[in-house]
């Protein structure tokens, strides 16, 4: 192991611990070690492909994709913006958002029920109308369908392209097929099983989609306004180009991208890579399981 001198260890250490903070929030080390560390079975084995995914810091790419590109449905745009505190509470948002993936992949089955349960609750409660008239429910299927679909396709793009460990094809097709078993029990009705059956739903959603004033207000505020310091701007200005290089093309025309994100778009792949490379380096490790912590369902939660 190359030896690090000691201010960069201090660095790295003190980097780390502000990146978990504001992902996890200030309770972030007492959440990793009940999720990873309590006895008893689990939704998924170490060998399923979804801890493979979320366990990667390739998750900061694919997770800022998939809001971008869960924007273009209005009526999902519409539910989100009032009712998420998107811009009120971003890291609220993006913290409770960590602790439900953490919860349902590494944690134990009656942790990851009552994750589940929490959700499907405040789904319950949130409804409204759309700036133009049109009622929703944050328990719709199609609605929940549409952003299942959408995290899950920018999750797999983003761990291919950036991953430590890219998926072959049936290992990609395997985490779909695990990331359905979650949605079923969010009420997803019939949620793709593979890769082709994910494709072919996000096709589907494709005349639903369309730029409106409040997806410009989420791509402005998420690739030009982050509520961050400014030294983590220039990393995170690479971070956010990689996001939306991700995504097809005629996603990006949508966008309505600000001038300086276009500026970036020919090094999004290779900043995109620095910086998925720094957040690996800095992130403090998962506890380590005890080995009864690890006996689970072999099989993807149903």
């Amino acid at each position: 192991m190359p030896w690090t001198p000691p201010c960069v260890g201090e660095l790295r250490e003190r980097a780390g611990e502000a990146l978990l903070h504001r992902v996890a929030g200030p309770t972030a080390h007492e959440k990793r070690a009940r999720i990873h560390g309590t006895p008893g079975p689990r939704w998924f084995g170490p060998d399923r492909p979804v801890r493979v995914v979320h366990t990667d810091a390739a998750m900061y790419v694919g997770g800022l994709a998939a809001l971008l590109l869960q924007s273009l449905h209005p009526v999902a745009m519409a539910a989100v913006a009032a009712h998420s505190g998107f811009e009120s509470d971003p890291w609220g948002r993006l913290q409770r958002t960590s602790t439900f993936l953490a919860a349902t992949t590494f944690g134990t089955a009656q942790d990851a029920e009552r994750a589940v349960l929490r959700v499907r609750r405040v789904h319950d409660s949130v409804r409204g109308r759309t700036p133009e008239g049109v009622p929703y429910r944050a328990s719709d299927p199609h609605l929940l369908a549409w952003v299942h679909a959408a995290e899950t396709a920018c999750f797999l793009r983003a761990h291919q392209r950036y991953g430590r460990r890219p998926l072959d094809p049936r290992a990609a097709d395997g985490y779909v097929a695990d990331m359905a078993g979650v949605a079923r029990r969010l009420g997803v009705l019939d949620p793709p099983e593979d890769t082709a059956g994910l494709a072919a739903r996000l096709a589907e959603y494709r005349p639903e989609l369309r730029a409106t004033e409040q997806s410009r207000a989420a791509a402005r505020y998420l690739l030009s306004h982050p509520p961050l310091p400014w030294p983590a701007r220039l990393p995170y200005a690479f971070l956010a180009a990689a996001a939306v290089e991700l995504l097809p093309a005629w996603v990006r025309a949508r966008l309505e991208l600000p001038y300086a994100t276009r500026l970036l778009l020919p090094l999004a792949r290779p900043g995109g890579h620095a910086v998925v490379a720094a957040i690996r380096w800095i992130m403090p490790a998962s506890p380590r399981r005890p080995p009864d912590a690890e006996r689970s369902r072999r099989r993807p939660a149903r």
